[in-house]
């Protein structure tokens, strides 16, 4: 629990805990076919501070239901939510994602932007398609391999950290074996990594060592940052993140 504390504190002031882009999700909502469609229910599973969520519900006209894990995310996506003029378009909901307070069929669109893999890919993809309408849209960002072959030192890092990393064409095989047609797919750009989280997360470690008192657990936490932004910055044309939108088939 100490080390979440820790993780906490590291993450929550910055303005996204994963990579991401405002653009790229417009363009996964230009994708889903989503857009003039009214009276929409969409939920964001894992939304961290909120800026997926805050995307959603100024592109599109639809009611969000944003989900995390921690309240102290979702404090931080209210408050950004009333500065934006968008409270009446969200909620928050503290839950886990793998216990969904969800009735089936009863969404539009589920999206997860860099969240799914805290419980898996295909286990997320099985278990959320049942809270989707016949034909809803689910909308993933997911750790990627850019390419067949990679140094093995970047192999080894990754399937130690996350062994469901594949290829493109591996994640949408799963996606058609789960029950979704592919509908639209693009790899997240190098500024979204760099510009909209390594590197702001990089600025925070001083002040966060600083809270910490430079305590073991807190130097091993951005240890461990600093080799995963080292290892993106030098092997950064093998992997990325995949950004997936897939339609539910009925069966």
């Amino acid at each position: 629990m100490a080390d979440l504390h820790l993780l906490i504190d590291l993450h929550q002031d910055g303005p996204r805990q994963g990579p991401g882009g405002d653009c790229e999700t417009c363009l996964a909502v230009a994708l889903s076919g989503l857009k003039g469609k009214a009276n929409l229910v969409i939920a964001d599973i894992g939304c961290g501070t909120g800026a997926s969520t805050l995307v959603l519900a100024r592109e599109l006209d639809a009611r969000v239901t944003a989900v995390d894990l921690l309240p102290e995310f979702l404090s931080r996506l209210e408050d950004a939510a009333a500065r934006a003029g968008l409270a009446e378009r969200i909620t928050a909901h503290a839950a886990s994602m793998e216990a969904l307070p969800f009735a089936d069929r009863a969404y539009d669109a589920i999206w997860s932007e860099g969240a799914i893999y805290n419980m898996g890919f295909a286990a997320g993809v099985a278990a959320w398609r049942r809270h989707l309408k016949p034909g809803g849209v689910l909308a993933v960002s997911e750790l990627t391999w850019l390419t067949d072959h990679r140094a093995e030192e970047l192999q080894a890092h990754w399937e130690s950290e996350y062994p469901e990393v594949d290829t493109a064409s591996a994640k949408m095989a799963v996606l058609e074996r789960l029950g979704f047609s592919p509908i639209g797919y693009f790899p997240l750009p190098e500024h979204c990594w760099l510009d909209n989280y390594y590197r702001p997360m990089r600025q925070r470690f001083p002040a966060f060592l600083d809270r910490h008192r430079g305590s073991e657990a807190a130097r091993a936490i951005v240890a461990a940052e600093e080799r995963e932004i080292s290892l993106y910055e030098r092997y950064r044309a093998f992997i990325g993140y995949g950004y997936y939108i897939a339609r539910k088939v009925d069966r």
